[in-house]
C-alpha cells in the first residue's frame, strides 16, 4: 500500500515562525562562543606572560580578522544572552503563548542586532 503523504523537501519554500529562527540563532550563537572562546583564551594568556606578550596580543588585535572574529565572539554572546533570559522567563511561565512567544522572539532578535552593532561601533 502507498501512503500518500504530503512530501515538502525544499527547504527554500519553508517559512519559519520567528521562535523557531530564534532557537536555531540560540543554538548557532551558543557555537560560535564555544569555537571563539579559545581564541580569547589564547590572548588573554598571551597579555598576561610579560609586557611583550601584552604588546604581542596587541598587535595580534590590530588585524582585521582577529577584530572580526572577536566581534562575531561578542554579537554572539549579545544575542545568547538575551534569548537565554527570553528562554528563563518562558520556563516561569510568562511569554508561553504563541502570540507572546511571536513578540519576545523578534525582540530578542532586534536586541541582539543592536547589541551587534554597538559591539561594532565600539571595537572600531
Amino acid at each position: 500500500m502507498k501512503k500518500q503523504r504530503p512530501v515538502n523537501l525544499e527547504l527554500t519554500t519553508i517559512s519559519f515562525p520567528p521562535a523557531a529562527i530564534s532557537s536555531i540563532l540560540h543554538r548557532v550563537s551558543g557555537v560560535i562562543m564555544l569555537v571563539l572562546v579559545g581564541l580569547l583564551v589564547w590572548l588573554l594568556a598571551k597579555s598576561l606572560t610579560s609586557p611583550e606578550g601584552f604588546s604581542e596580543a596587541q598587535a595580534i588585535f590590530a588585524h582585521p580578522l582577529v577584530r572580526f572574529l572577536v566581534w562575531g565572539f561578542l554579537a554572539a554572546l549579545g544575542y545568547h544572552v538575551l534569548s537565554g533570559i527570553r528562554h528563563i522567563f518562558m520556563d516561569l511561565g510568562f511569554g508561553e503563548e504563541k502570540e507572546s512567544g511571536k513578540i519576545t522572539a523578534v525582540l530578542a532578535i532586534a536586541g541582539g542586532v543592536v547589541l551587534a552593532i554597538l559591539a561594532g561601533v565600539w571595537l572600531w
